[in-house]
Parts: structure tokens; sequence; C-alpha cells
């Protein structure tokens, strides 16, 4: 079977987020290709800051701390399973503040319910629904962060606490049994806390890579969320037999 580079390169990306890093004669003999092929693959997976590589191999990078561009192709298979699950929960007529998260982005690419009202901190996500009529578009306002593509600050936080929405969905860098979910700054923090306040139910969208992990700034504990969306399987999972929280799973098998 074929397998084209962009396909290889996903594979490749997956491992080493899942296992923190992988070893190019690993890589090689698991797609069956030779080894300077996978490093080229992974030399193209650097340049986009989806791995740090390394003599021998790749290493898994700091997600939280990478710019969103270079989040945006990181699991992009799986945020899009999780986008279409997500967006599944909304009813037509109903009303959602949605973050400016990749996941989030792909979430917005998979929302049908119509008529709806949306509220976003992302002009991106804006960009999905701008020219629909059938959609109610607002932007919170505030300060332009062009590094990770989200509107904050204060005129942020006072749109958002001015508002009032049947769902607010959220992506994240961490998600933690204990500690829930938490944020690389304080800024961004904020604003998802602010968006949780908004909504009659707040949802978390999370891929498997941003499970077990702490990050300095909470956003919400798990037990005051509707739910967790995320592809991690349920056999790797700790979350479950938390009470009130519903853990949906999407199918990125196929």
């Amino acid at each position: 079977m074929i397998v084209f580079a962009h396909e290889r390169q996903e594979r490749i990306a997956r491992q080493v987020a899942e296992h923190g890093r992988a070893a190019v004669a690993d890589l090689a003999v698991a797609l069956a290709v030779s080894e300077d092929t996978i490093r080229r693959d992974l030399r193209a997976l650097a340049s986009r800051g989806v791995v740090h590589k390394t003599h021998g191999g790749a290493l898994a990078p700091d997600t939280a701390r990478l710019g969103w561009r270079e989040r945006e192709g990181v699991e992009a298979d799986a945020k899009a399973a999780i986008g279409a699950l997500a967006a599944g929960l909304v009813a037509p007529g109903q009303s959602v503040v949605l973050d400016a998260g990749s996941t989030v982005l792909a979430l917005a690419r998979h929302l049908r319910a119509r008529p709806l009202t949306v509220l976003t901190s992302s002009l991106d996500v804006a960009a999905v629904f701008d020219a629909d009529p059938d959609v109610e578009l607002s932007l919170t306002g505030g300060d332009w962060d062009a590094r990770s593509r989200y509107l904050t600050g204060s005129t942020a936080l006072h749109a958002l606490g001015s508002r009032r929405a049947d769902w607010a969905f959220l992506g994240t860098c961490a998600l933690h049994r204990t500690a829930g979910a938490t944020s690389v700054t304080d800024r961004d923090a904020a604003v998802k806390r602010a968006m949780l306040a908004a909504a009659d139910r707040g949802v978390v969208l999370a891929d498997r890579t941003k499970h077990a992990r702490i990050l300095p700034h909470l956003i919400a504990p798990l037990d005051t969320l509707y739910a967790v969306v995320t592809d991690e399987p349920a056999t790797a999972s700790d979350l479950d037999d938390l009470a009130g929280l519903r853990v949906l799973r999407a199918d990125t098998a196929a």
C-alpha cells in the first residue's frame, strides 16, 4: 500500500506526540521506508514546529508554548474528529461562545446547526461564519495577540461578562484529573474563564497529547464542566470515574 508523504508525516507526528520521542530506525521499520525518507519527513515536521529534530530521531515539542500556526498542524486528524463530535451537541437556534484554539476552529467548520448565534475571540473562527446569513456573529473585541491569534484584555472580558449563551467550547493546552484545565498565560485563562461564566454548559476539547499535564493558570476544575471531548482511548483515561463529567470520545481510527 502506498502511503503519501503527508499521511506518513501525520503518523510520525502522532507517534512522537503519544510517546514523547521516536527514533529514525524504529520509524523506518514501522512505516516500511528508508531512514533517509524518515529524516526528510522529520525535517519537514520540524520546520512546522510539530517535532524537535534530534540526532537519530525526534522529540515532542512543548505544544502549549508553540504559536497558533505551529499548533494547528499537530494532531490535525484528531482535532477534526473531536471538532465534528462536539459540533453535534449544538441544536438549531442555540448560541455558542467559541474560543480561539485550533480544535475549536475544527468544531466551527463542522457546525451545521442553523440558525445560530456565535460569539468568539478568534478572527479565524469568525471567518468561518462571516458570509453566512443564518449566523448572528459577534466578536469580543479586545487586544489582538498575533502569535496565539486571539482577542484578549479588558474589552474582551467586558463583552463576555455582558453576554449569555447555551454553550462555551474551549481548547486547552493541559488537562489533568485533579488540576483541571490549565493554560500557559493568565490572559488566555482569564478569557476562557469568562467564556465559561457566560455559558449554561462548558465543554473542553482536548486531544490525547493534552492529558495528564498541568500548566500555571487555572481555566476550570473538571467538575464545573459539562463535558470533555477527546480522542484519548478509555483504556488510557483516568477521567471516566469523575462524578458528573461526561467524556465523549471521537473515533480517529478511520
